[in-house]
C-alpha cells in the first residue's frame, strides 16, 4: 500500500476532515500532518496552489479538496462505481465547495466587514444552498446523497453542517441549518453515528 500523508490545518472540520474520516473508515494508514495557523505563512509556499489540504502519495502531491476526496473515496469504497451515482456524489461535494468559497474569505476580513458579509450570507447564499442540498437528499430517499449508502459526499455535507452549527462562524446563527434544512441536520447526526466515525472522534476526545 502506498505511503500517504495528509497535510491540513490543526482543527477538526473543514476541507481536510472528510479525507481524514474516509481514510480512517477504510482502514488506510496515513500521516496526519496538522498545520498550526501560526505556521501557515511559512508553509504556504511549499504547497502546489498555496492552499490546503494536500495529500502526498508516495511523496507525490495531490491538491484540490474534491480531487483528493474522489481519490481517497475510490480507494476506500466510498465513491459510487455507477456513473450517474458518481455524478450525484460530485454534485453534492461541489455545492459544498461553492458555499465554502463564499465563507472562507470572511475569515480574513476586519470585524465590521466580516459582520456585514456573514449576515448577508446567512440571509441569502447559505439558506439557498442548504435548501437545495436538502431537496437533493430528499430526492435520493432522505438518507444519503448517492448510491443509497454513505459516500464521501455525505462526509463533506456533514462537515458543512457541523461547521455551521458549531458557533465558530460568528454572525451566522447556529440554528440556521435546523430552521431551513432540518433533514440535513438529521443526516449529519446519522453520519456521525457511523461506528468508525464515532470511534475516531472519541479517541481524540472531540465532542460531536
Amino acid at each position: 500500500m502506498a505511503n500517504m500523508k495528509l497535510t491540513y490545518f490543526d482543527f477538526h472540520g473543514g476541507r481536510g476532515e472528510p479525507v481524514r474520516l474516509a481514510l480512517t473508515m477504510g482502514g488506510v494508514p496515513f500521516e496526519d500532518d496538522r498545520v498550526a495557523m501560526a505556521d501557515w505563512p511559512e508553509r504556504k509556499g511549499g504547497t502546489p496552489f498555496g492552499a490546503l489540504p494536500v495529500l502526498e502519495v508516495d511523496g507525490k502531491p495531490l491538491s484540490q479538496s474534491n480531487s483528493i476526496n474522489r481519490y481517497v473515496a475510490k480507494l476506500t469504497g466510498l465513491y459510487p462505481s455507477d456513473f450517474w451515482q458518481a455524478a450525484l456524489c460530485d454534485e453534492a461535494m461541489d455545492a459544498v465547495e461553492d458555499l465554502t468559497n463564499e465563507i472562507v474569505p470572511t475569515m480574513f476580513m476586519p470585524d465590521d466587514e466580516k459582520k456585514v458579509r456573514r449576515e448577508e450570507l446567512a440571509e441569502g447564499p447559505i439558506p439557498l444552498y442548504l435548501k437545495r442540498l436538502n431537496q437533493n437528499l430528499a430526492v435520493q430517499g432522505g438518507r444519503y446523497f448517492a448510491d443509497d449508502r454513505l459516500t464521501i459526499a455525505d462526509l463533506k455535507v456533514a462537515m458543512l453542517i457541523r461547521q455551521l452549527r458549531s458557533g465558530i462562524l460568528d454572525h451566522i446563527p447556529t440554528d440556521l441549518p435546523d430552521r431551513v434544512a432540518p433533514e440535513l441536520v438529521e443526516h449529519f447526526q446519522r453520519v456521525m453515528k457511523d461506528p468508525a466515525i464515532a470511534a475516531y472522534y472519541a479517541k481524540r476526545g472531540v465532542e460531536i
